[in-house]
């Protein structure tokens, strides 16, 4: 299936779905030294980001998690991708400062966890 939404930050990437049906804080929501995500309550919580497509609904929580995404690109444990349903400031500015291809106005609900996801400037195989 492919769907079309908004690019935040345009670039290509292919990697298995971690999908999170809740909103993601990166700031104390995601280890930015391993990757792993530490945030209670989150169904992700005590996997890795690295090299994944992660896909969620949208951000929330502190503006400090924009450094996170940053942190997590400088460590070699970033997300390959970002796919929202709507992508707020935070995880936008973190995209662009860390090059990561984001994508939003998707529908995230029809991503199914580990499929295998191609970003591609504004669109989302998988």
């Amino acid at each position: 299936m492919k769907l079309t939404g908004r690019a935040i930050y345009e670039g290509r990437a292919e990697g298995a779905a971690l999908v999170s049906a809740s909103p993601m804080s990166f700031y104390g929501g995601v280890n930015p030294e391993t990757g792993e995500v530490v945030e209670h309550g989150n169904e992700l919580k005590g996997q890795s980001v690295k090299g994944r497509v992660l896909v969620f609904p949208h951000g929330k929580g502190s503006t400090v998690g924009s450094y996170v995404l940053y942190r997590l690109a400088k460590n070699g444990v970033a997300p390959c991708a970002i796919v929202n349903a709507k992508c707020e400031t935070i995880v936008a500015v973190g995209a662009i400062i860390s090059e990561i291809p984001c994508v939003d106005m998707v529908d995230v609900s029809k991503i199914k966890p580990n499929a295998r996801v191609k970003v591609d400037g504004a669109s989302v195989e998988f």
